[in-house]
């Protein structure tokens, strides 16, 4: 934690940015100058599918390089979408203000170190090692159309560092759900979830904290995750168990789109 704590606000940006493009990685990857464009054939998701601009210096050829990601998310059927962390400079911002794009999904990324969370006693369990048994169980407890199944697969196995796939049962079905990938001193916890029919029941602490601590015993010392800031409910319950903010990014894409 001493490590965080001594680096710069933007320094912990970067950190945590780069965790996550490792933890969750696109199919395909460009850099102009310093933004990163992400974009996946077999995953809609806005993560997988943004300009993430890396630098808040970097301010060169506005016009010219967002009509290029434009030509590059038109080529993949997707829409033109920019990812706004502390990263992205003023300038940029302005840009976009002054084009009317609209700002959307914002997001809190939390940050807790693992010596502080309530791990020892909680029950251990153990990651599944069948990726399309933890594919079925993540369908069924975000309700999503099994269409989804191929892609979901295709990026867990794209994940460099150590994942593990977590998946527990209430009432003879899968409850909740939850992915944690550890890198290095980091424990990033992804698609975090419990069914709507098992809410209320301790099911998203217990896996949290499990998940916690199966990285914790890896070596993991800061656990990590991003949640959408509307989500009251996930934003409690992390808050309730050590999580504090670190920082925010949101989506803006142009005025009249859809994403």
């Amino acid at each position: 934690m001493t490590e965080l704590l001594d680096t710069s606000p933007l320094g912990v940006v970067r950190r945590f940015e780069a965790a996550g493009f490792r933890a969750w990685p696109a199919s395909s990857v460009h850099y102009d100058g310093t933004w990163l464009v992400r974009l996946t054939a077999g995953n809609a998701a806005k993560r997988l599918n943004s300009v993430n601009p890396l630098d808040p210096g970097d301010n060169r050829d506005l016009g010219e390089r967002i009509a290029r990601a434009a030509r590059r998310f038109e080529s993949y059927g997707r829409p033109m979408v920019f990812r706004l962390s502390p990263l992205a400079g003023p300038t940029l911002i302005e840009r976009l203000n002054a084009e009317r794009w609209d700002s959307f999904s914002e997001s809190l990324v939390m940050m807790m170190p693992l010596s502080n969370a309530a791990v020892d006693d909680v029950m251990h369990l153990i990651p599944l090692k069948d990726v399309g048994r933890y594919v079925s169980a993540a369908i069924h407890v975000h309700g999503h159309d099994p269409s989804v199944r191929p892609g979901l697969s295709e990026l867990i196995g794209a994940i460099k560092p150590e994942v593990g796939l977590f998946a527990m049962e209430g009432s003879g079905q899968a409850a909740a759900s939850a992915i944690c990938v550890h890198d290095g001193d980091l424990a990033g916890l992804f698609e975090v979830a419990t069914h709507q029919q098992e809410r209320g029941k301790g099911h998203g602490r217990k896996i949290v904290l499990s998940a916690l601590k199966w990285a914790k015993l890896r070596g993991a010392r800061i656990a990590w995750l991003q949640v959408e800031a509307d989500n009251e409910p996930a934003v409690a319950l992390y808050r309730s168990l050590g999580f504090v903010e670190a920082y925010r990014y949101h989506y803006r894409r142009p005025s009249g789109d859809s994403a």
